[in-house]
């Protein structure tokens, strides 16, 4: 069962909203989009499989994290929800409403499609792997070893939010063996076959390219209901950038 946090508001009658961060992150990462949204809806914000503090393996794909969730709600007694995703936390979301469709009533996905990615982290991966972990003293010593990989501050902040000291040792909350071992798995397109006919909302960032005019017949052949909006002078980190846009859109959308 994965980790999972609860925030609600007025309609606690209402389908839930469950939250998907992305690679390397946490249900912090959502968390100010999930105090937005706990205003008006039922939110539950999870860490998927080897991210926070869910379980870690050695198998990760997308299958299997979908059955990751799906054990989850069925624990929690949950038989319907809406999905949020970001980024692999959309891959995810989109896996789990073609497998279990009846129990999706509507679908937002951020910045991501259902294609297959090239590799675009093995910085990262080589940056994460050189910090010396038994001998840095604090996130400082380690954003420095990061920064010989990783030119981009904001990057190496966002890495070092699962930077963790326990027992006056550090170590990384994500289990990175597992996420260098299985990443071909997690820049799969995730789900190549079933249709999921509820409402299907992509919000891209304006300045990213992980969603594409090429990947239209792709996305309208999985889901087609598929709508999209684009937050203008976004990246890929749309929801952090501008949250309150992006809680408008996601609020606007759930209530239709």
């Amino acid at each position: 069962m994965l980790l999972y946090t609860h925030s609600s508001g007025q309609h606690n009658s209402s389908t839930p909203v469950v939250l998907i961060h992305g690679l390397f992150g946490s249900y912090e990462n959502l968390g100010v989009i999930a105090r937005s949204l706990s205003e008006q809806f039922h939110i539950i914000n999870i860490d998927v499989r080897n991210h926070g503090r869910s379980e870690h393996s050695e198998q990760m794909n997308y299958a299997l994290m979908t059955e990751d969730l799906a054990q989850t709600l069925d624990a929690l007694g949950i038989n319907q929800v809406a999905l949020l995703g970001h980024s692999m936390g959309g891959k995810l979301a989109m896996a789990f409403a073609l497998a279990y469709p009846e129990r999706v009533t509507k679908l937002i996905l951020a910045d991501i499609a259902p294609i297959h990615y090239p590799p675009r982290h093995s910085n990262v991966f080589a940056g994460l792997i050189a910090v010396n972990l038994a001998s840095i003293t604090s996130r400082t010593d380690a954003d420095k070893q990061l920064a010989e990989f990783i030119t981009e501050p904001g990057v190496r902040q966002f890495l070092l939010k699962s930077l963790i000291k326990e027992n006056d040792s550090f170590a990384w909350r994500f289990n990175l063996a597992a996420l260098h071992d299985n990443y071909n798995e997690l820049i799969s397109a995730g789900a190549e076959q079933g249709q999921y006919l509820g409402p299907t909302l992509f919000i891209k960032g304006g300045n990213s390219d992980y969603i594409l005019p090429e990947y239209k017949q792709r996305i309208t052949q999985l889901f087609p209901k598929a709508e999209a909006k684009v937050i203008q002078d976004t990246g890929h980190w749309l929801h952090a950038e501008k949250p309150a846009m992006f809680s408008r859109l996601v609020i606007d959308f759930l209530l239709r």
